[in-house]
């Protein structure tokens, strides 16, 4: 041993002692790092062998144990971040920080859940949440000096998980979790659900019985028009398809349950049970699995405390446990193959997650809030990839979803059927003919029908105003088409920007397979796209609200209970579900209201009506929760007048549409700040010069030993941290050390 090694660690001074004991407790997922060769950064006095504590010398036996120092430990931005805020080092002194070493990137940072293993090592979206923490500006609590572990904002969720990995019950964490949410939705369905006794309509839990009645005993051909005006089939072929499953198999076990007429309105205790008990097969079949798999492929950088908290924020969602546990509905089934599709681009399976989302839209056409955001993601991906492998791409792309679509559909062409049978459910899948809107729903529509009565003024000229909701909705999803469209264009001109500049370099052919650098804007993408169908778009139900928040519910997953996205994503949630109140109200849900709003935001640990000061997310929470209190209790205690009998439900409208309005603004916002750290400052690549791109060619080549592909550390190059995007000046360093900092990514959470 050396003279380092031979002092114990009793006898140096308490901060060579710290010294001492971090260098010999670090990491050695280094090792293969030091194997390949040292950094070009690193003092030859620096390095050691990173093998088992035996063996654990200095290179040189001379070197005195003051020069013995660990690595810094680096965070992950997209798997390569540059920004030098993140060592914590104050750009203004030099070079002085080279003289430590940064450790090496993780070669597995991320586990696949896809059987692709060349997708193991993707852009992580949870990284982003994480530089999100660090970057933003005073907006964000975590630049104001509130602690990130105060007991306040420690949920009741959290609190279980560091329980259960303490008493080494880590692995009983997701199933015991699952099987508490399966309990609660199992409570919820104790309650009474859409038109519960109430003839002759009834309501939704009728419909839906209703169409397993008739695809049950009437040919495909008869679906969609066989008696219209008693709950017609109107959602897409999948829906019919799982209601015959569903009704085949119930007749199995009582036919009265689905005999064709004589069933109408039946409310027995056992028909009753075996439709509670559909809705939840269904939702552990598809919906948990997707929310698990997403746990996996885009939080998969995170410890295994952070994924667990995460997987029971989106288990005990509280506005899709009442809608279909309580309400009765299946939007979990629609949900979670869209969430499994875009699990499937995560890991660079484009043609599955077409196929995926080709069957969400086949089971309920409000799918189509995510297909903007979705189609422009894979066109993104197509520029991104260049001319061969793009357009070969495409054109992959667009037979399978051609395919799947006609598979679908093909019960319903010839020579099943007629060709004129195919007009039936595409006409009963769009409605317009219903009007505008029908009940009072927290859009824009809604909201400013208070003041412009549109109905009446364009009474006979519908088509004026379906053209108008189409045009607001298209310009309301426009800049995260043009976010995610012009990200791949970017960062595929960046690329060949590198490719020119540095002759002798190889040229750098991007796999297929692999994500892209704009995967990180899909999530803020769909609830853009999402929010404005919601606000803007033809015919939407309160219950629509479901759809753009679980893109609101996903990304507070990945933040901490200080963020700012957290904040946005409990405000959106917790109003989403005072959205649904009148409709939830009229179902005799209003103890399952309370209960699962209590229940949720005691385990992410919000508190909604705490006051939050000195910054604008957290002030308008405090409002608004205050204005939805004091709604409630005017409810309980006056009797609207009978001239306005529907003041409440057009108060609630007009609480709740600005915050619809303002988290739609916020994504729009996030979709540019995203945007442009992922692709970088308009036309900086060119102002750089051929420099810049040999010294990213160079930090390339130099990281294939860590096992990424040289698509990925490109992709580093280009990311700019959202402190430099904005301005406050935190990645404003030379361009030699942001370029320097590529060659090392972060350590992976243990």
């Amino acid at each position: 041993m050396d003279e380092a090694s031979n002092i114990m660690p009793s006898e140096l001074p308490i901060e060579r002692r710290q010294r001492h004991t971090r260098d010999r407790t670090t990491s050695s997922n280094s090792f293969s790092h030091f194997k390949s060769g040292p950094s070009k950064h690193m003092r030859p006095s620096a390095l050691r062998n990173r093998g088992s504590n035996a063996s654990m010398k200095s290179i040189s036996s001379e070197t005195d144990y003051s020069e013995i120092i660990a690595p810094i430990p680096r965070r992950h931005l997209l798997q390569t971040s540059q920004s030098l805020h993140w060592l914590r080092v104050d750009t203004s002194s030099g070079d002085e920080w080279l003289n430590r070493g940064v450790s090496p990137v993780s070669a597995s940072s991320v586990g696949s859940v896809f059987p692709n293993n060349r997708t193991a090592n993707r852009l992580s979206f949870t990284a982003l949440m994480e530089h999100e923490k660090t970057a933003t500006g005073p907006s964000s609590t975590a630049d104001m000096g509130i602690p990130e572990d105060d007991q306040s904002t420690i949920g009741a969720g959290r609190r279980f998980v560091r329980w259960m990995h303490r008493n080494n019950m880590k692995s009983w964490v997701i199933p015991s979790a699952i099987a508490a949410s399966t309990l609660v939705k199992w409570c919820i369905g104790f309650g009474t659900y859409s038109g519960y006794n109430t003839p002759p309509m009834f309501g939704d839990y009728e419909a839906q019985r209703h169409w397993m009645e008739l695809t049950v005993h009437l040919p495909v051909r008869e679906w969609y028009t066989y008696d219209l005006q008693y709950w017609g089939l109107d959602y897409p072929p999948l829906t019919a398809y799982v209601s015959w499953l569903c009704g085949t198999i119930g007749s199995l076990i009582e036919p009265s349950w689905f005999t064709l007429q004589a069933s109408r309105g039946i409310e027995t205790g056992g028909s009753k049970l075996f439709m509670r008990a559909t809705v939840l097969v269904l939702d552990l079949l598809i919906y948990i699995p997707a929310l698990y798999t997403f746990i996996c492929a885009w939080q998969g950088t995170r410890s295994s405390r952070k994924r667990h908290t995460a997987l029971l924020t989106l288990l005990f969602h509280p506005a899709l446990l009442l809608i279909d546990f309580g309400h009765f509905q299946y939007n979990s089934v629609m949900l979670g193959l869209t969430l499994l599709a875009i699990n499937a681009f995560a890991a660079g399976h484009d043609l599955l997650g077409a196929i995926l989302f080709v069957s969400s839209l086949g089971f309920k056409q409000m799918a189509l809030y995510y297909a903007p955001a979705i189609g422009s993601y894979l066109i993104g991906k197509c520029i991104y990839l260049g001319l061969v492998h793009g357009t070969r791409l495409f054109l992959r792309l667009a037979l399978t979803t051609t395919l799947a679509f006609v598979i679908m559909f093909a019960p319903f062409l010839p020579p099943f059927s007629p060709l004129s049978t195919i007009a039936a459910p595409i006409t009963r899948i769009f409605p317009f003919g219903r009007g505008l809107f029908e009940d009072k729903v927290a859009n824009f529509w809604c909201f400013t029908n208070v003041l412009v009565k549109w109905k009446q003024i364009f009474a006979s000229r519908e088509g004026i105003l379906i053209k108008a909701s189409t045009g607001l909705t298209a310009l309301g999803f426009l800049p995260a088409v043009a976010a995610l469209i012009f990200g791949g264009y970017k960062t595929r001109l960046q690329k060949s920007a590198q490719n020119d500049s540095v002759n002798e370099s190889p040229s750098i052919v991007p796999a297929p397979s692999s994500p892209t650098p704009i995967l990180p804007l899909l999530p803020y993408a769909l609830l853009t796209c999402s929010m404005s169908f919601f606000l803007f778009s033809f015919q939407v139900h309160e219950k629509t609200i479901l759809i753009p928040l679980l893109p609101l519910t996903l990304l507070l997953s990945g933040a901490a209970p200080t963020d700012d996205v957290f904040l946005w994503g409990a405000l959106g949630n917790n109003v989403g579900v005072f959205s649904m109140w009148p409709l939830l109200k009229k179902d005799g849900l209003g103890l399952q209201y309370l209960a699962m709003l209590l229940l949720w935001n005691r385990l992410i640990g919000h508190n909604p009506i705490k006051l939050h000061y000195g910054y604008f997310v957290g002030l308008v929470s405090s409002v608004v929760h205050i204005a939805i209190i004091l709604l409630h209790l005017l409810e309980l205690t006056i009797t609207p007048p009978a001239r306005y009998p529907d003041l409440f439900p057009v108060l609630n409208v007009l609480i709740c549409t600005p915050i619809f309005g303002l988290i739609w603004l916020w994504s729009i916002k996030r979709s540019v700040e995203v945007s442009w750290a992922i692709s970088g400052l308009p036309g900086k690549r060119e102002k750089e010069g051929p420099s810049l791109a040999a010294s990213a060619i160079s930090a390339t080549s130099s990281s294939a030993a860590f096992g990424h592909g040289p698509i990925r550390r490109e992709t580093g190059v280009r990311a700019m941290s959202l402190g430099y995007a904005s301005g406050r000046g935190r990645g404003q360093a030379d361009a030699r050390r942001r370029v320097s900092v590529v060659s090392a990514g972060g350590d992976r959470e243990h």
